[in-house]
């Protein structure tokens, strides 16, 4: 129970994906991509990410200008970037605040968070891209947070943070101590309980595949027997009509 906490300290797809990081195997699709994604930071994302928070969660209307004005209330403001599309040049609605002074990142994760501006409510936390070993980002099935209605919510974060696992035993916590990635080993395990159940199953199979076959095969006798019954009947009533035949054309004659 020691080395349990909320907060993911190295990021596994899996354990995001579950709400008390427990989980052996992955409850969607996304989580399946994000655990065999090879993600690597940006190199061209300058500036230190110790001081860098990461604001989410913006109105579309929301300037450079006005995040600039917002977030200088908690200290100097190094550099700041609002994300963009390339193409269309449109707000992603998220951003970059860089601070000069370690102080001043911690004040404004805490007091900027839930902050209403442009009528929308903004999320603020460190930035992860850099500083979570492992990290996979939303587009790639990763993150964390997300919504109900998209039914994949990603866990250990600020936004989610893990709920406390009911029974966390030896075997849990040292998972959660060295941030391995058990579904390597889950998946194996799944595989061989596979395989050895259709070797269970083989024998009986056959066996009744051997069954099936007998019982074709009597089947169609049978049904032999009956038409050459059949035709033997018809043959003897053919030869009954002609000795009737016969029989009346003499009676005729006469």
């Amino acid at each position: 129970m020691n080395d349990w906490s909320p907060i993911a300290k190295v990021y596994d797809p899996l354990k995001a994906g579950s709400i008390d990081g427990t989980d052996v195997e992955p409850h969607d699709r996304a989580v399946w991509r994000a655990m065999y994604a090879r993600y690597k930071p940006n190199k061209g994302v300058v500036g230190d990410p110790l001081l860098t928070l990461f604001v989410s969660r913006l109105n579309p209307q929301t300037t450079e200008d006005k995040l600039h004005e917002v977030f200088s209330k908690y200290g100097d403001v190094g550099r700041l970037r609002l994300v963009r599309d390339i193409v269309t040049g449109l707000s992603k609605r998220y951003a970059f605040v860089e601070y000069k002074e370690e102080r001043s990142v911690l004040r404004a994760r805490r007091d900027a968070s839930k902050l209403v501006v442009d009528q929308h409510e903004l999320f603020v936390d460190f930035e992860q891209e850099r500083t979570l070993k492992g990290w996979v980002p939303r587009r790639l099935g990763g993150g964390q947070g997300g919504k109900k209605e998209s039914g994949q919510l990603r866990f250990g974060g600020k936004d989610r943070p893990f709920r406390k696992p009911i029974n966390l035993g030896m075997n849990s916590a040292q998972d959660w101590a060295g941030g391995g990635r058990e579904w390597d080993r889950g998946t194996r395990e799944r595989e061989d309980r596979h395989r050895e159940r259709d070797r269970a199953l083989s024998p009986r199979h056959h066996d009744r595949e051997t069954e099936w076959g007998s019982r074709g095969r009597r089947d169609d006798r049978e049904r032999g027997r009956e038409r050459s019954f059949h035709r033997d009947r018809g043959s003897e009533r053919q030869r009954d009509d002609r000795r009737h035949a016969d029989s009346y054309r003499h009676r005729d004659r006469r």
